[in-house]
């Protein structure tokens, strides 16, 4: 009960000093803008947003914290050891690694970086500098990387969970440019969640002593222990022209457990035998890009799913809170016949619909093959067609392209459609970033 007790207050100093640092901050504006880019991508392709940024955000703070507190808890028996200039180290790394990339953002890279820099600097053992520069390899030969690493495999493991339950909410339909130059839909699925950890750190003056001994820290946890705050933000990104959205959370989720376990393994390994520490650091880098690859070949490999079959038109998206969505149409389903006329492009669908204005009948091919009938009234302001955003027509003529998109690109917030025809809605192109992360830039 004393230890509860003391662990309580150390929590609430630990909140108290979480509000004070700036990086929580940083990476919550961050995920403002990143969402607001994404509805500002929406009304530029289809006239109407799909999602709230402001809600968007909200779920995904609330999801960060939730998996933070779990994070914390266990992470509480494995131990790490951290400072002040230990967390600005971290970060820093981490802001500078996303001028090259947004996914660049994920705590891995971070750890697996300043793992090498350790290594190459531990061959220099006389190398003494000075001033700040001495201050900063101080600080990063004094890392517990094996105990980082750790901490990054089980935020893999709550990325996993995050993604199952609210990836595929954060998917994003798009006009793409399919392999022989042919538009198809697809799918752009990409969050960030910013998670506040409260670690268990040795205390070095002295302070509560654990009825356990962590996994991490050997003896260091004998003088007692205190409490940390580290903001950290774990983020995926994925591009699926081949799979429901819901799949291809439900894939990239059991990846995300895998990479974590392999790297947990690791970590645990290099805490018994420290050379393998380095190998541990490149794991973690090496086996994060693998994935990105992996996933980005699968999807070369399979045929596009959201393309126009010989009958009816592919639905790519549904519209929240419109007549489609009330009806029950699911993206990836097929519109076969509207007002008893078969459909094969958007201007028979509009003219089957405006047959009668003020009913409509469908008949709705499901993803089992299976024909289902609905019906409903059309009033006053309904879209135009019903909510439903089907597979792009090859004479649309807009595509997004894709190039990997950083820090920079992001904050300059410009938006540019690209156009199949060669001529550009507004000047120059739009990238996604089937590269695990970067959504639109310029």
């Amino acid at each position: 009960m004393e230890t509860l007790k003391q662990l309580l207050m150390y929590g609430i100093d630990a909140g108290i000093q979480l509000l004070t640092q700036p990086f929580y901050y940083i990476s919550i504006l961050f995920v403002m803008l990143f969402y607001r880019r994404q509805v500002l991508v929406e009304r530029k392709l289809f006239h109407v947003k799909l999602h709230s940024w402001g809600l968007q955000t909200w779920r995904t703070f609330l999801g960060g914290l939730a998996a933070g507190i779990g994070v914390s808890i266990v992470v509480a028996f494995l131990g790490i050891s951290l400072s002040l200039e230990a967390i600005i180290c971290i970060w820093v790394t981490s802001l500078i690694l996303m001028l090259f990339h947004i996914r660049y953002l994920c705590f891995a890279y971070s750890i697996g970086v300043l793992g090498i820099i350790q290594f190459v600097l531990g061959w220099f053992p006389n190398w003494q500098p000075e001033g700040r520069i001495h201050q900063v390899t101080a600080t990063i030969l004094s890392l517990d990387i094996p105990a980082l690493l750790a901490l990054s495999a089980v935020l893999h493991f709550a990325e996993a969970l995050l993604v199952r339950i609210q990836g595929s909410g954060f998917a994003t339909p798009l006009f793409l440019e399919g392999k022989r130059g042919k538009l198809v839909g697809g799918y752009h699925m990409q969050s960030f969640w910013p998670l506040p950890l409260f670690l268990l750190v040795p205390a070095v003056g002295g302070g509560g002593v654990l009825p356990w001994t962590p996994f991490f820290g050997g003896d260091a946890w004998s003088t007692g222990f205190t409490m940390m705050a580290l903001p950290v933000v774990i983020g995926f990104g994925e591009m699926t022209q081949s799979m429901l959205p819901q799949e291809k959370a439900g894939i990239t989720s059991k990846r995300l457990i895998f990479y974590g376990a392999i790297v947990l393994a690791l970590s645990l390994l290099a805490e018994w035998w420290s050379p393998l520490t380095l190998a541990a650091a490149l794991a973690a880098l090496l086996l994060h890009e693998g994935l990105v690859w992996y996933s980005r070949y699968e999807e070369q490999q399979r045929s596009p799913m959201f393309v126009h079959p010989v009958r009816g038109l592919r639905v790519l998206a549904v519209l929240p809170d419109s007549p489609a969505s009330e009806l029950g149409i699911l993206a990836g389903e097929t519109i076969l016949k509207v007002n008893g006329k078969l459909i094969h492009s958007k201007e028979q669908l509009h003219s089957a619909l405006r047959q009668n204005p003020a009913f409509c009948k469908l008949e709705v091919q499901n993803h089992q093959g299976e024909s289902k009938f609905l019906q409903r009234a059309i009033y006053a302001g309904d879209h135009h067609q019903l909510g439903a955003i089907v597979a792009p027509d090859p004479r649309d003529g807009i595509a997004v392209g894709l190039k990997p998109v950083s820090l920079i690109t992001l904050l300059a917030n410009k938006l540019h459609i690209r156009s199949k025809r060669g001529a550009s809605t507004s000047g120059s192109k739009t990238s996604g970033g089937s590269e695990e992360a970067g959504f639109p830039s310029s």
